[in-house]
């Protein structure tokens, strides 16, 4: 199924997206790489965030981002691994009330189990595509972090249309990437003892 998605996203809506549902998401989404997972974790209080996560969408990602005037455009915005994120997910998921991670690659199961528990969705990007991705980023609204994190980790609050996605990791426990996983370790089982 084919949905067109506006951020922040709330519970019932998350809940409506099915694995393998496609998403053209509008909006403000906020990147964020491992920095920043692990700042969430160390922050004692979320009222001292520059930004509301409730609802919000992150995007691992780290932007090639170049100035111009006095803002930014985004020259290219592809997906970075989401694996190394899992560690945070829950606990950023409990606290903050995130609705959906992008990236590429998937979640580790304890990880995608906590999706399912606080009612939120991973979307994956196609990796390899960076600049066609950019193309959907209407505006860089704000960056955050930046000079404690560096460019590709800060923070970069960015203005989507039409952002294409695959949900991969629904909030019903269905996980594409653990399925694909399981079914190619059976066929190259199969395949061993022939």
């Amino acid at each position: 199924m084919k949905h067109i998605l506006d951020t922040p996203v709330d519970l019932k809506t998350a809940k409506k997206l099915r694995a393998g549902d496609t998403v053209l998401l509008s909006g403000i989404i906020y990147t964020g790489r491992d920095a920043f997972h692990k700042f969430l974790i160390e922050e004692k209080k979320a009222s001292r965030l520059p930004i509301d996560l409730n609802g919000a969408v992150i995007y691992h990602c780290g932007p090639i981002v170049v100035k111009e005037g006095r803002g930014w455009r985004v020259a290219a915005a592809g997906p970075t691994t989401s694996y190394r994120t899992s560690p945070f997910i829950s606990e950023i998921l409990r606290r903050y009330g995130v609705r959906g991670f992008i990236g590429k690659g998937g979640l580790s199961p304890e990880a995608s189990a906590s999706l399912k528990k606080y009612g939120a969705v991973y979307l994956s990007a196609a990796g390899g595509c960076a600049q066609v991705l950019a193309e959907s980023i209407v505006k860089v609204m704000d960056v955050f972090y930046y000079k404690e994190f560096g460019s590709p980790e800060a923070v970069w609050k960015l203005e989507v249309k039409n952002f294409p996605l695959l949900v991969t990791i629904d909030a019903h426990g269905e996980d594409i990437h653990q399925e694909v996983a399981k079914a190619s370790a059976a066929r190259l089982a199969r395949a061993n003892k022939s």
